[in-house]
């Protein structure tokens, strides 16, 4: 497995390596590189979680391929701008040349390859058709999924690199929620008759987390009351993290991130103060917003100066410029970096350390790419720490950070069941279309945001919750932020486990007079949405309609001492907490009288 180039590359280039691990491949990386060269297939599809190093592996096995003539010429297909020089600067650096402003005609003969966009293979497909017959070429296909972000991308990827001698796809985040085949990607039906894709080497981030490869993810999550005026001129107020509709979710997401309201500049100012204790073991830590539009990002830029007294540096597009001022606040000491959207995938910027999920876009495959940003680990101990608004959908994907997904061809149709995915792509292309069409909404007003604060509701790590409601810049609160930045996994889980205990000793300590928040550990609240609010409800109804058959007594008496038992309001009014503890009572009742 000897290489021309590749020994000089570190396990995280072209960013530092973790602790332990310089001047050789880490074993997943060897692992995958093994099953490849005894395989030697034309089609290889490596799944590895973002910060993992999918570019070292890559570059290491076109580095043999080249070297074993394999292979004699390389193309690398990048999602953005930004990645095409990304890929082509860390190429370069082990003595593969690849040319990233490629556009047509021949190539120099100092290149080895070129690096171009999803984008721009769509436009010529046929030019890079033309290269790979001409020559023997290895394709490297970053972040594959993106070949289906339309149809023309596919069908272009197909026909532009079907003649490749080799093809290597990378991804590291779930895969798309459509049922269009990936170009490339091999599926395979399983026992209940659903196609999915089929990886050749897979490595998730519960074994990266478990490895040390990459930094385990704090999310802190805040609510508060918001206040707003909907299209149709009607005054709405609200808690995040209570049910409510989707569209009511949505409207009050909106107002917690509008910049004029009080939300944002806490959560931003918590996150300044996290960003400041996690400074003191990792100097150079950055933070990234990672907005909705530019007209919000700037605004934020503008909060954040105010909070901090120094410049946020701002990205607002795809263009050279852009990717230059990405480039000098990785090698520089900033504390703010605003985005929108463009560093949520693949940019590697391994100082990021805080993070704040200011966007409204809802797809597991986003939030995955966004906190994908600040995963990548460069020494022992350090963390990564996200803060979020309290939204049941995100929460839902904080909590299943391990989880590894395959990309389903076949979805099943089955009544009353949600795919988590379902809404993804259409919700991706309905935040960037323009409505020409005379829908009525012209006709009506504007939505409004009035109102909004912020309280600090949760701390998510592991799939646990931990943490009781307290208000910003408060001594409780202030125990969450100040979590040092440089600590094993189990630290954390044991740190934040006593910081909750001595939460409850304080709050048992006070009279009940002055409790304004609710005062009950975050596992004893737990997020739901609308639609799991009534679920819950009817699931406590069937339980007690079935109690009533086996006891005798009648619905109210039982509901009642349901209520005088557990303690709570009527179980319209009940919490998802407070029904789940019913519920798990009266279930306890029935299997005592068996």
């Amino acid at each position: 497995m000897t290489t021309t180039a590749s020994h000089h590359l570190s396990p995280a280039f072209p960013g530092r390596a973790p602790w332990g691990t310089a001047n050789k491949l880490r074993a997943w990386q060897e692992k995958a590189l093994e099953r490849y060269l005894q395989e030697q297939p034309r089609d290889f599809l490596a799944v590895a979680t973002p910060g993992a190093g999918k570019t070292t592996f890559a570059l290491t096995l076109a580095s043999w391929l080249l070297h074993h003539h394999v292979v004699q010429q390389i193309t690398v297909v990048a999602p953005t701008e930004h990645l095409k020089k990304q890929w082509a600067e860390a190429a370069a650096r082990i003595g593969i040349k690849l040319d990233p402003d490629y556009s047509a005609g021949a190539l120099s003969k100092e290149y080895h390859g070129v690096a171009v966009t999803y984008a721009g293979v769509g436009v010529r497909p046929m030019l890079h058709r033309n290269r790979c017959e001409q020559r023997k070429t290895l394709v490297i296909l970053d972040e594959i999924h993106h070949a289906g972000d339309s149809k023309s991308w596919g069908e272009a990827c197909l026909e532009a690199f079907e003649p490749a001698a080799r093809r290597l796809a990378l991804t590291g985040t779930p895969f798309r929620s459509d049922t269009n085949p990936i170009p490339f990607v091999a599926y395979e039906e399983g026992n209940d008759g659903i196609r999915r894709s089929s990886a050749d080497y897979t490595y998730g981030y519960g074994n990266a987390l478990g490895d040390g490869v990459v930094r385990p993810v704090i999310f802190l999550s805040y609510s508060g009351n918001m206040r707003w005026r909907t299209k149709a001129g009607d005054e709405v107020a609200a808690k995040l993290g209570e049910p409510m509709t989707k569209d009511a979710v949505s409207q009050a997401w909106r107002t917690a991130l509008d910049p004029r309201g009080d939300w944002m500049p806490n959560v931003l100012r918590a996150a300044d103060q996290r960003l400041t204790e996690v400074r003191k073991s990792m100097p150079d830590a950055g933070g990234l917003v990672i907005a909705t539009d530019q007209d919000q990002a700037r605004a934020y830029a503008k909060l954040i100066r105010e909070i901090t007294g120094t410049k946020a540096t701002v990205v607002l597009s795809d263009e050279a410029a852009a990717s230059k001022r990405i480039d000098d606040f990785s090698a520089g000491e900033d504390r703010w970096m605003v985005a929108v959207r463009m560093v949520s995938e693949g940019v590697d910027v391994p100082r990021l350390a805080v993070g704040v999920y200011a966007t409204t876009i809802s797809t597991p495959l986003f939030f995955a790419q966004a906190v994908g940003r600040f995963v990548r680990s460069r020494r022992r101990g350090e963390t990564a720490s996200v803060f979020l608004p309290t939204i049941p959908g995100l929460l839902g994907f904080a909590g299943e950070m391990e989880l590894e997904r395959d990309h389903v061809l076949d979805k099943p149709k089955k009544a009353g069941e949600d795919d988590p995915y379902a809404e993804s792509e259409k919700e991706m292309a309905e935040a960037e279309r323009e409505l020409d069409e005379d829908t009525g909404e012209q006709d009506m007003l504007p939505f409004e945001a009035l109102e909004s604060d912020a309280v600090f509701d949760r701390v998510l790590y592991d799939g646990a919750e931990f943490g009781m409601q307290a208000h910003p810049g408060s001594e409780e609160e202030q125990d969450y932020l100040g979590i040092p930045g440089l600590l094993e996994p189990d630290q954390v889980q044991m740190l934040l486990q006593k910081r909750q205990a001595r939460q409850i000793a304080h709050s048992r300590k006070k009279p009940d007079a002055e409790a304004d928040l609710l005062e009950l550990p975050a596992d004893r609240r737990p997020v739901v949405s609308h639609k799991e609010l009534l679920e819950l409800r009817k699931q406590l109804n069937t339980m007690v309609g079935a109690y009533v058959h086996q006891s005798g007594k009648p619905h109210g008496v039982i509901h009642t001492e349901l209520r005088r038992v557990c303690g709570g309001p009527p179980s319209a009014e009940a919490t998802g907490g407070q029904l789940r503890e019913r519920i798990k009572k009266v279930q306890e009742w029935a299997t005592r009288m068996r």
